[in-house]
């Protein structure tokens, strides 16, 4: 599991380097397989497109007016969001790229420019590469982009073992951290805005297997835009090696590496009988996979279904029949606790692991469903739009709850062999 440690931070108070962090933990049993340090050159800004104007030789390409802060500068640019006003990455000349490129004076089509307007995965921020990045106008013109952005950060590679599904989050690695060093863990803090129709009104969930799915959670909400999620919870998607695709499947992701349970959202309107079922597959099922790929299933394997159809397979992916698009307006949003065993024997039999199988598998915190479906819900008002209908729906078969254990201190020091045990 990668993560940034920007991130661990947002959740503990650690003012120990990096390396010291990785050390610690891989002496825990948590082992660091490897320290990334990622940053862009100081040489790279924030620069103002003061004017665009088509180039004379090429339909594609723009001759810009670039502001640094301190000078005035021609500069020759492809990207299809170019236009004036606009605060972005600017390079200029001399400056040594990621990739090892130079930025040099160059003549494109017989017009001089003097740097390169960058997009963010020119710069190995995220892999978008639709346009050139596009910074908030509050950022200082002639500012450095690694200051500006926060953007020089460690990545580190955690090899978590198979019994430590605890650790498969960001959550999981700083609560590990603060008990090595003595520190507070910082758990997110969040209030749901909802509005007053409860999401029972609009949606039914019923478990047909409790066993394979002991817990499932659902949120609904509504009013929800469809669009490119905000560039810093981009970023931590990247580091952590998920690919970003629209603000409320990436907000499903965040969650999980945030909390380690996996979510899912389904388009409300593509769920027919405004019901979830969750069954078990009969013998040869077939079910198409976002992948687009159809499955031939076994009984026993575990299916999220509406009122007429399979619309998920549970644990691992979601269908091609439900899936959130461009022109999703309503979300359902899943929430579940399935069985390790369950999720493992389908996982295997299908050749088939995904981010999610792998933490169910490994075992999630059955407390955390709705926990994590209010993050989730949260963070969709927040940068969808989304109206968060009353409540969640939470179906518990469960009878798991915080427990209290005692230990006695003699007994342990006498257990680990230290101290006295008098």
């Amino acid at each position: 599991m990668k993560v940034g440690y920007r991130w661990i931070q947002d959740f503990v108070d650690l003012d120990v380097d990096v390396h010291d962090a990785a050390w610690a933990l891989t002496m825990s049993g948590t082992e660091v397989e490897s320290v990334a340090h990622e940053t862009v050159p100081a040489e790279v800004i924030c620069a103002l497109i003061v004017d665009a104007a088509k180039h004379p030789n090429a339909d594609r390409l723009f001759v810009c007016t670039v502001d640094t802060g301190k000078e005035t500068l021609q500069v020759v640019c492809g990207a299809p969001n170019t236009r004036p006003g606009i605060r972005s990455a600017f390079a200029p000349v001399g400056t040594v790229l990621a990739d090892g490129m130079t930025v040099k004076k160059a003549k494109i089509r017989g017009v001089e420019s003097m740097g390169v307007l960058l997009s963010e995965r020119e710069l190995g921020l995220t892999d978008d590469h639709t346009g050139i990045m596009e910074l908030d106008d509050d950022i200082e013109i002639g500012a450095p982009l690694a200051a500006a952005l926060g953007l020089e950060d460690w990545v580190l590679d955690v090899g978590v073992t198979p019994n430590r599904g605890d650790c498969l989050s960001v959550i999981g690695i700083a609560r590990e951290l603060a008990a090595l060093f003595g520190k507070t863990l910082k758990l997110p803090r969040w209030e749901v805005d909802e509005i007053e129709t409860p999401a029972r009104d609009v949606l039914s969930v019923e478990i047909l297997d409790p066993s394979g799915c002991p817990r499932y959670a659902a949120r609904y909400m509504d009013g929800v835009t469809i669009a490119k999620s905000p560039f810093p919870m981009r970023r931590r998607l990247f580091q952590s090696g998920v690919r970003a695709i629209n603000n409320v499947v990436d907000i499903t992701n965040y969650v999980m590496l945030e909390l380690g349970q996996p979510l899912h959202a389904f388009d409300a309107t593509l769920i027919e009988g405004s019901g979830i079922v969750v069954r078990t597959a009969k013998e040869g099922e077939s079910f198409v996979t976002l992948d687009s790929v159809e499955r031939r299933l076994s009984r026993g394997d575990l299916l999220i279904c509406d009122r007429a159809r399979p619309v998920a397979l549970a644990g691992i992916m979601g269908g091609e029949n439900s899936e959130v698009l461009p022109t999703t307006t309503s979300v359902v949003l899943e929430s579940a606790y399935f069985n390790p065993g369950c999720i493992r024997r389908t996982s295997r039999s299908l050749g088939l692991s995904t981010e999610a199988s792998y933490r169910f598998e490994r075992g999630v915190d059955p407390g955390m469903q709705v926990t994590a479906a209010d993050r989730a819900a949260c963070l969709m008002a927040r940068h969808a739009g989304a109206r968060v209908y009353r409540g969640a729906i939470d179906v518990n078969h469960l009878e798991a709850g915080p427990k209290t254990v005692g230990l006695r201190a003699s007994a342990l020091s006498g257990v680990l062999g230290i101290g006295s045990t008098d």
